[in-house]
């Protein structure tokens, strides 16, 4: 090989070496898979009450209903149960109930099914809009800043939003503020006693709990200070295909710029890179079933105030019946949109 040769196999390889150091940040820099903007899919709600002593005279069940509103329709709605069942909507919040009814004499054990195919879009506020702040006249929004019972707007939470953030800021910027400390402050941890009843004072003082104690925790500091907030809760679903869910899920929303801008704190937690994304937006990957705290229902339960529904309330002679005597499971399957 010849001096010239040498000379232009180097130049070459130095060439080939510049484009593959070229390629390999462009490779590296690939985003990874976004939430998805949409969801078509079968979904089955199942309920199997058991141990109904002989004696019994009347049992009563509440069942949520999936929502419809601009993020969710609703179609093919199937109820199935040897029950009398009426669909009844409980009011402006936009829930609506399965309520079953049945007298002596009653079975040991009592099956519910409710079926129904959804199609959930991604939610998203218009955030240019709130951080303008301008109010739009569309209702009265005081409502959304009464505290709950497990949510209070005074005391602790008084003491802990005094160091979030600055209360002479617009709503939106209260809003983020709040947002980023219950991400950056909570943990998500289901271990121990406590966690799951959208207890809010338990979240300021062991700042772990699941999606109703982030969520709780992030509408009592904004309705402490005069940012109107809400909750919902439902169901997630699961990764393209079918599957069973373990579980509900729940988010919230505040008022800011004439419209609901949604938040999620605890996807934002468990997801980092998304923690941007799920604060004015919402994935499809959910299925909305109810709104509010402290619920009385259509018609009126003998018991309590509920502090949330997403898994049937019974009640057996005017009495709530132990959730363990009701056996749940949950599954969804992606259709094909209509």
């Amino acid at each position: 090989m010849t001096i010239r040769q040498i000379i232009k196999s180097i130049a070459l390889g130095t060439f080939l070496l510049a484009i593959a150091a070229a390629a390999s940040p462009i490779i590296a820099a690939q985003p990874a898979e976004g939430p998805d903007r949409v969801r078509d899919v079968e979904f089955t709600y199942h309920a199997e009450i058991s141990g109904i002593e002989k004696s019994a005279r009347v049992i009563e069940v509440w069942v949520p209903l999936p929502r419809k509103d601009k993020s969710q329709s609703v179609s093919g709605l199937s109820i199935e149960s040897p029950m009398h069942v009426e669909k009844i909507a409980q009011g402006a919040d936009g829930n609506s109930i399965a309520y079953f009814k049945a007298t002596a004499p009653l079975p040991a054990s009592i099956p519910i099914t409710v079926s129904f195919q959804v199609h959930r879009t991604e939610q998203s506020a218009d955030l240019l809009k709130a951080q303008n702040g301008s109010e739009a006249a569309d209702g009265d929004k005081s409502k959304y800043l009464r505290p709950d019972n497990l949510v209070p707007t005074g005391g602790k939470i008084t003491e802990v939003s005094a160091t979030v953030g600055h209360t002479s800021a617009p709503p939106y910027e209260q809003a983020r503020a709040i947002y980023n400390y219950v991400v950056a402050t909570m943990k998500y941890d289901k271990s121990g006693t406590g966690w799951g009843r959208g207890d809010a004072i338990y979240a300021c003082d062991v700042k772990k709990g699941n999606c109703t104690d982030f969520h709780s925790l992030f509408i009592a500091i904004a309705r402490s200070r005069g940012i109107p907030a809400r909750f919902t809760i439902g169901f997630p679903l699961g990764p393209a295909g079918s599957g069973e869910i373990p579980g509900y899920h729940c988010w919230a929303e505040f008022y800011s710029g004439g419209q609901w801008v949604p938040v999620d704190a605890s996807e934002a937690w468990k997801h980092p890179e998304r923690r941007d994304y799920y604060f004015g937006h919402l994935d499809a990957d959910r299925v909305g079933f109810t709104s509010g705290r402290d619920l009385i229902m259509n018609p009126r339960q003998h018991g309590e105030p509920l502090n949330f529904l997403i898994y049937p309330y019974v009640e057996v002679d005017g009495k709530p019946l132990a959730a363990a005597q009701v056996k749940k499971d949950f599954h969804y399957s992606d259709v094909q949109p209509n």
